[in-house]
């Protein structure tokens, strides 16, 4: 796994990510038999701030966490898409370490319409970082990002919601712990959460929330906020962890 990560940042480095990406991933993750579904979602990764460099790593896994599923991916960072008869032909808007206003308000009334009709939503580590101009778009998240502490730590995530199987219910990872500007708002369910004792910067308190669900404005709302670091995308633990959103956003499971 390792050696794995370290491919993953050298080809993220290089521009060569995307075969590299899903050669290596296509390998390590088990088989399951994918549905004939037929479902579409869309991986909107556009930027207007900062801009991560996990972008091509998280659209690599993804697309290959939701090829398990029968699911098709398009990727596009052109506001243009938001449009009502595009976005018809999608279960799921993911937004993936987007930055910023991305969206005026023509689309973001598509998107609007887009949810109300029963659409997904997958956010993404800095999609709580996007879309401080829209109301509407910060309740879809749950909340906004506000900070994080200087660089990388390691600290422990404790999920709420079992992943299942073998997988840890606390979890030591690396990353960008953010703190978010309230907790998630609405109906909203704690899937993980950090362990503020494990890390230094957390303002939050105890179960300082890093993901959640809900069910909000007629759709699916399921979000993350780990997803820095590139290494994140092949490892093991997030993959489960966000395969679950994948597939919860699609209304293919009750369970996130």
């Amino acid at each position: 796994m390792r050696g794995l990560a370290t491919a993953v940042t050298r080809a993220c480095r290089t521009g060569k990510s995307a075969g590299i990406l899903l050669s290596a991933l296509a390998g390590w993750l088990p088989t399951q038999s994918a549905s004939a579904d037929g479902e579409r979602m869309l991986v909107f990764t556009k930027t207007v701030g900062y801009r991560h460099d996990s972008i091509p790593a998280a659209i690599a896994a993804i697309r290959t966490l939701a090829a398990r599923h029968g699911i098709e991916i398009d990727h596009t960072e052109d506001a243009a898409t938001f449009h009502r008869d595009k976005l018809s032909g999608f279960k799921v808007v993911a937004f993936v370490n987007t930055t910023g206003n991305v969206l005026d308000g023509e689309q973001q009334r598509a998107f609007e319409a887009f949810v109300a009709g029963g659409g997904g939503y997958l956010g993404v580590h800095s999609a709580a970082d996007t879309g401080y101009d829209w109301p509407w778009y910060g309740d879809l998240v749950g909340a906004w990002f506000k900070s994080h502490p200087p660089g990388l730590q390691t600290g422990t995530v404790r999920f709420a919601r079992p992943l299942g199987g073998s997988w840890p219910v606390a979890w030591r990872v690396t990353d960008e712990f953010y703190n978010f500007r309230s907790r998630p708002k609405g109906e909203a369910a704690l899937v993980a959460a950090l362990d503020e004792s494990t890390y230094e910067g957390g303002e939050m308190g105890p179960d300082h929330p890093i993901s959640w669900c809900q069910k909000v404005y007629g759709g699916r709302s399921w979000y993350t906020g780990l997803g820095h670091r590139p290494e994140l995308f092949v490892d093991a633990v997030f993959l489960a962890h966000l395969e679950k959103g994948v597939l919860y956003a699609m209304s293919q499971s009750d369970d996130c």
